[in-house]
């Protein structure tokens, strides 16, 4: 479904939802490091959209075309996500329902290689960009 060179998601920030270590046969990885900015209390909770985000980046590029956009995702989320954190979210392409649409697993972990967040993604190939008329 891809190839090893990224085509979605290009202008993606780095620094908000990670960055690709990876992209595979019909899978990526995506890595993030949880910053100062992402922490919600002083307990240095981070705010569980920038794990949902990594995860869902993660699923955009394993699919990997331009036009690629989520439809629904249903997640859980396992640990709780600090400061510092090196969390790593790999994303494999479970089912082709049919060519535009598509069904993604991902799992995110820490530096600890615990288990924080695993969902499915389940995503739509348009024939041309949501915002193009």
């Amino acid at each position: 479904m891809n190839t090893n060179k990224q085509t979605t998601h290009l202008l993606a920030s780095k620094k908000l939802i990670g960055s690709v270590v990876s992209i595979g046969n019909n899978c990526a990885t995506v890595k993030l490091t949880i910053t100062k900015e992402m922490i919600v209390d002083t307990y240095n909770l981070s705010h569980g959209g920038f794990v949902f985000g990594l995860a869902d980046y993660a699923a955009m590029v394993a699919i990997n075309k331009p036009t690629v956009v989520l439809g629904k995702a249903t997640t859980k989320f396992l640990k709780p996500v600090i400061l510092n954190d090196e969390v790593t979210a790999v994303a494999t392409i479970s089912g082709n329902l049919n060519e535009k649409k598509v069904i993604v697993f991902a799992v995110v972990k820490n530096q600890k290689n615990e288990i924080v967040f695993e969902g499915e993604f389940v995503c739509f190939v348009l024939e041309k960009h949501i915002l193009e008329d």
